[in-house]
């Protein structure tokens, strides 16, 4: 028996609220199809890859009977990806599901990720496993991991592998690199008459997986409200010392959403949003200059101190790097098959990346610090990018904001300190225990992906919408997987991927910020979210994030 301590012991016998018409039990509830989708962009394209599951309808539950079959289904279930806070109790949802539905029905869990179906490496899923992992945080009920799943041998193994357990569906937990293996699992499936159906349910901390149909992706809710609390407690420290400036990176790579709805919770100094940075074609330096001036603005005033938050990815959406980087991921993709390449020692290295590029990238990828050009050229990711986690871009801001500084001051035009801190919150927020909304709406998606199965539908992402609203007037249904895709360029080739969605620079989350940023700029706004809370009114327990409620009310909210 694990240790626990009280929290989590009560967080055990927590109930999770269920979704709408769900409640009611999946033999009370009715399938209604709407018209047929396409793709987000290159259609044609999307559809040749994907003819056997490409533009099916949108799926919606409603209340009524439909007597669905009882008949025994065995279900397989992958986590994918980085760990996102609710994943357990997606997986108690769907075998509370099918458990309700048929008490012989059998979970599997394919341990390690995507590769567990592929390898054979399973666990059955029984009362006492779920019972002692419902509502916690984590993905060590199973595993997870990175495989891709996308070529015909790994299809042919996990169909050997289902077989054999007489398995009828999988269900992918994962963001949008994982949902699309799930699709490409999906059309596989079908096109060889194998009558097993793959389900996806939307998972990432960094909120970059949704539409209209995908309001919210699971553990967003969590990891922000995690990093707030954690903005929180420096922005009173630094409030109490007055003599730091502390620049704080947070996670989300490929979208600022995290930054954005941190920032919102918390009110600090200067926020930086990646796609502001692309779509203004800041540079480098004007980005220094501008946390320069209001560093020096509130120095003039007696604070020599204050709060900037980075996004993970704010590198690669600066202009110039980001074409930089491009140029790289390309490079690299050749020179990794490069043996010569692979014995230079680290500076001929960059020497040999230099002499390959064009002359302006050439003198800007010459111009960084060494520690820097070391992360860029680190081992790309499974999917052929920089790890931009890697990249220590607060830390590089802190040196060029210190230089700017200096040239200021010897100009006259600053007569401050400036002491630094660095901080990057990443890990501290994809496993920590979910809050309430992200129990329950794990659960019901959950809940939902085994009605969604029990429908015959496959290609589909779980969908629950109108969360904003309390759990029972929550909207269960499927989303097609090929609507939310699109073509982008992974290790020098074109991939069909599930497009990630950006801060909408004229969306009400961002104007929110916009609108304040001048005076929490200069004056000490700071907000101290305090721990997530568990137990006492709903106002405090069961509210979401600021960014889905501006994204779904149209008003501002609390700021």
């Amino acid at each position: 028996m694990r240790e626990m301590s009280p929290l989590q012991k009560e967080r055990l016998n927590y109930k999770p609220k269920l979704a709408g018409v769900l409640a009611n039990g999946i033999n009370n509830i009715k399938l209604t199809l709407g018209d047929k989708t396409s793709s987000v962009s290159n259609q044609e394209e999307i559809k040749e890859l994907f003819p056997n599951v490409f533009g099916q309808p949108i799926a919606k539950f409603a209340a009524a009977g439909e007597n669905l079959s009882t008949e025994q289904k065995n279900v397989g279930v992958i986590l994918s990806g980085g760990q996102a806070p609710g994943g357990h109790n997606v997986i108690a949802g769907l075998f509370d599901a099918l458990k309700t539905q048929n008490k012989e029905n059998k979970l599997y869990g394919f341990l390690g990720g995507p590769s567990g179906i592929v390898d054979g490496k399973y666990i059955e899923l029984t009362d006492e496993i779920i019972d002692s992992y419902r509502n916690t945080g984590g993905f060590d009920i199973i595993g997870s991991g990175r495989t891709k799943l996308e070529t015909q041998d790994q299809f042919q193994k996990a169909l050997v592998v289902c077989n054999n357990l007489n398995i009828n569906a999988i269900v992918i937990i994962g963001g949008d690199d994982s949902n699309t293996n799930a699709c490409l699992l999906a059309e596989w499936m079908k096109k060889n008459n194998t009558g097993i159906s793959v389900i996806g349910c939307p998972k990432t901390i960094d909120g970059d997986l949704k539409n209209d149909q995908i309001e919210i992706s699971f553990g967003f809710d969590t990891a922000t409200k995690t990093y707030a609390e954690l903005i929180g407690n420096i922005q009173r420290d630094a409030n109490s010392a007055k003599k730091y400036w502390h620049f704080i990176k947070l996670m989300g790579r490929s979208a600022s959403h995290v930054c954005l709805e941190a920032a919102l919770q918390t009110q600090p100094n200067i926020t930086l949003i990646g796609e502001e940075v692309e779509q203004k074609q800041q540079s480098l330096d004007q980005i220094v200059s501008y946390i320069a001036n209001i560093v020096a603005k509130r120095a003039a005033i007696g604070k020599n101190f204050g709060i900037a938050l980075i996004p993970e990815g704010l590198i690669e959406f600066i202009p110039e790097m980001k074409v930089m980087i491009a140029s790289l991921n390309d490079l690299l993709a050749q020179l990794e098959k490069d043996s010569s390449y692979q014995n230079l020692s680290q500076q001929e290295k960059y020497n040999a990346i230099a002499s390959k590029l064009d002359s302006i990238q050439a003198k800007l990828f010459q111009s960084l610090p060494n520690q820097i050009k070391a992360q860029l050229l680190m081992d790309r990711d499974p999917h052929g990018n920089v790890q931009v986690s890697k990249i220590e871009t607060e830390k590089l801001l802190i040196e060029m904001v210190r230089v700017k500084l200096e040239q200021m001051k010897k100009e006259g035009n600053y007569d401050g300190k400036f002491s630094d801190q660095a901080h990057f919150f990443g890990y501290e927020g994809r496993c920590a225990a979910p809050s309430n909304f992200d129990s329950d709406y794990c659960y019901s998606l959950g809940y939902n992906a085994f009605a969604l199965i029990q429908a015959g539908l496959t290609g589909y992402l779980s969908s629950i919408k109108n969360t904003t609203k309390p759990a029972s007037e929550w909207v269960a249904g499927g989303v097609p997987l090929t609507m939310m895709m699109n073509l982008e360029r992974r290790h020098g080739q074109m991939k069909p991927v599930i497009k990630k969605a950006l801060v909408e620079l004229n969306g009400p989350v961002f104007s929110a910020l916009e609108n304040n940023r001048e005076k929490w700029a200069m004056n000490d706004c700071y907000i101290f979210p305090g721990a997530i809370q568990y137990f006492g009114p709903s106002s405090v327990c069961d509210n979401t994030t600021i960014t889905l409620q501006l994204e779904q009310e149209k008003t501002l909210v609390n700021v």
